[in-house]
């Protein structure tokens, strides 16, 4: 069904009326941002400049905290099951996500929504796609107790941890002495996602003065994502989000697979349906796309976008339904041709370098610590 729905989006961009293309002034985007064209935003958008990434808030260099963070990261003990890490939905990999259209959990229970990249999230003001977690310390936990999730009782984690003699030592390298508490649990959680931070990328080396990092297609890329694209409705800044929540239409109001958004949280009716606004950085690498990873590639989720977004329309048996949502209008046909999406495309590639992978040390050190709990339980990994 969801490649059907794709394929018509498809057809009807490709068979829609193409603007005719503009000139792009190749020659502004190599000069002062000053000179660049302003962006096609609607009014009343509070846009901010794209811009490099700036160095982080958190110290870049790692502390006994970061590396006990990054040990309770990998560690199923935090799981109900004992079989489920935080490193099962964001594997470093993987662009730290899971590459499956919706994660599963406890019970190998498929999730509702798509698994959101961890990469510079500590940049980020709210978290989870309906913004419900405030702080990386708030979120970290969340996944850990949540029934379809990790499954996990806190006091039960602390004392499986306990039982793990060399978490005395990493405690104590990290807070000062061996109390093993939920609290520095999930502290050291968020110390180490708050480094997570994505290697420089081509962007960021033009948006520092070096304009030959990105080559002529990337910067029609960025012309349209700047202009007939409307991207920066949205995507602005050094982050290319708003944070902001927006209705894209594909909550599934009524229907089997209903998500009502940011309204589950906040309660008020016009948040029905609305989704945090994902930074673009490290996009072509984050695949599938929107909440509910319904959108396969990147290209499709041009096509959509292309099209207009979902604009549902409100049936006869919604006619009196007062959460019925409406669609961002920031989403109109955009007309682009296939030049222009490809255009589009090496762009939104440029934002993207493939993260670091886990270090071979570290993984030992995994290993190292699978084998000794099996000796300890009386039987050998398989």
């Amino acid at each position: 069904m969801v490649a059907r729905v794709l394929l018509l989006w498809g057809l009807l961009v490709l068979g829609a009326p193409v603007l005719a293309e503009e000139p792009v002034p190749l020659a502004a985007y190599r000069g002062p941002v000053s000179g660049w064209p302003a962006p096609e935003v609607d009014e009343g958008v509070a846009w901010v400049e794209l811009a490099a990434l700036p160095e982080p808030d958190v110290d870049p260099m790692w502390t006994a905290e970061t590396r006990l963070g990054r040990l309770l990261f990998f560690d199923p003990w935090l799981s109900g099951s004992g079989q489920i890490s935080c490193a099962s939905c964001h594997d470093p990999d993987l662009a730290w996500t899971d590459g499956r259209r919706v994660p599963f959990g406890h019970d190998r229970m498929p999730g509702t929504r798509n698994t959101p990249s961890l990469i510079n999230v500590g940049y980020l003001d709210t978290l989870m796609w309906d913004g419900r977690a405030d702080s990386l310390e708030q979120q970290a936990g969340l996944p850990l107790v949540s029934h379809v999730e990790m499954n996990a009782r806190p006091d039960r984690v602390v004392a499986r941890l306990e039982r793990d003699p060399a978490y005395a030592d990493w405690f104590t390298d990290a807070f000062g002495d061996a109390d093993i508490t939920y609290p520095r649990i999930v502290a050291a959680l968020a110390d180490f996602q708050r480094h997570l931070t994505t290697r420089r990328t081509p962007f960021d080396e033009f948006m520092e003065g070096r304009r030959t990092a990105l080559d002529d297609q990337e910067i029609r890329g960025l012309h349209w994502f700047r202009t007939q694209g409307r991207c920066m409705n949205c995507h602005h800044g050094p982050l290319l989000t708003d944070q902001a929540f927006h209705n894209l239409g594909l909550n599934f109001y009524g229907r089997p697979l209903q998500d009502l958004g940011r309204y589950a949280i906040s309660g008020e009716a016009g948040d029905v349906g609305r989704f945090r606004t994902p930074p673009l950085r490290g996009v072509a690498y984050t695949a599938p796309y929107m909440h509910n990873g319904m959108i396969p590639a990147l290209r499709n989720v041009l096509l959509f976008y292309n099209k207009g977004g979902a604009h549902p329309p409100k049936g006869e048996e919604h006619r009196d339904a007062p959460l019925f949502p409406s669609t961002s209008d920031h989403l109109r046909p955009l007309h682009l041709s296939e030049a222009q999406l490809a255009d589009l495309e090496a762009f939104l590639r440029a934002l993207s370098v493939k993260p670091n992978r886990l270090p071979m040390r570290f993984e030992q050190t995994l290993r190292d610590r699978a084998r000794r709990r099996a000796d300890q339980a009386g039987s050998q990994p398989r």
